[in-house]
């Protein structure tokens, strides 16, 4: 699947099916020669030099590997996702995977890279969901093309990136593996990642913070702690302990001045 990340309005080649291209609105376009897709998402930050356009089209399939493999994503997102919010993982593990293999782009580009390649991996594990369920159904029948599953499965009206950044992209992996796995294997490995998470870090709780200001940018405030929205939630409790780590460490200097006086 191909995403043409700078290239609006209608391209040649796709079908957007039977209301045709949409001007100013969510669209998607399917090439069937190709097996491209043509994918304009409300929203989506659009990667502005030369590097940025260019890894949003060649080197997708990379950052989404590297983060489906990455350790702690992958530890989080399938088993304990009761404690973990799926921002956590759009958003705050993408952007570190990001920011490390692209350190000398723009805060802006990264941004763009990290929106592209979240909705790159979750239209493509919506698609496959839903023909998943289709063929689990009695007598159920789905044509295999994953092509076919974007145009048939994947809601226009819901391409929207902060409704993408909203969906846990190992979803579907984890219904496989509980599957798989019986109840009580499946509890006991949950324990033992959910263990890990008694506190925030003081690397998420920077990321949280970065990701607050952004909130306050786009609302005009901070986060609040006992906000109904559980991210923005998560954002003001990942201030509250940047604070407790930078007084901590400033506690930390003076102890040593006074020991080194």
């Amino acid at each position: 699947m191909g995403q043409q990340c700078k290239d609006t309005g209608p391209q040649e080649g796709f079908d957007y099916g039977p209301g045709g291209y949409r001007q100013g609105q969510p669209n998607l376009g399917v090439n069937e020669e190709s097996g491209q897709c043509h994918i304009e998402i409300d929203g989506l930050a659009v990667p502005q030099s030369p590097e940025a356009v260019r890894v949003c089209r060649e080197d997708l399939n990379e950052v989404i590997t590297q983060f489906i493999q990455d350790k702690t994503a992958l530890e989080r997102g399938m088993f304990d996702q009761e404690n973990t919010l799926p921002e956590e993982l759009t958003q705050l593990q993408m952007g570190k995977i990001v920011r490390e293999r692209y350190p000398d782009m723009s805060n802006a580009d990264q941004e763009a890279v990290r929106q592209h390649a979240i909705a790159a991996l979750n239209l493509v594990q919506m698609a496959k969901r839903e023909i998943d369920d289709e063929l689990a159904q009695p007598g159920g029948k789905a044509n295999l093309s994953l092509i076919h599953g974007v145009r048939k499965f994947i809601n226009v009206r819901e391409l929207d990136i902060d409704l993408i950044d909203r969906i846990n992209p190992f979803e579907s992996a984890y219904a496989v593996l509980s599957r798989a796995m019986d109840k009580q294997t499946l509890r006991q490995v949950q324990s033992v990642i959910a263990a890990k998470r008694v506190e925030i870090p003081p690397e998420e709780a920077r990321m949280l913070a970065e990701r607050a200001l952004r909130f306050k940018k786009e609302n005009g405030r901070l986060p609040e702690l006992h906000a109904q929205d559980p991210w923005e939630a998560r954002m003001a409790e990942g201030i509250a302990a940047l604070a407790r780590y930078r007084t901590q460490e400033k506690a930390h200097d003076m102890q040593e001045g006074v020991d080194s006086a």
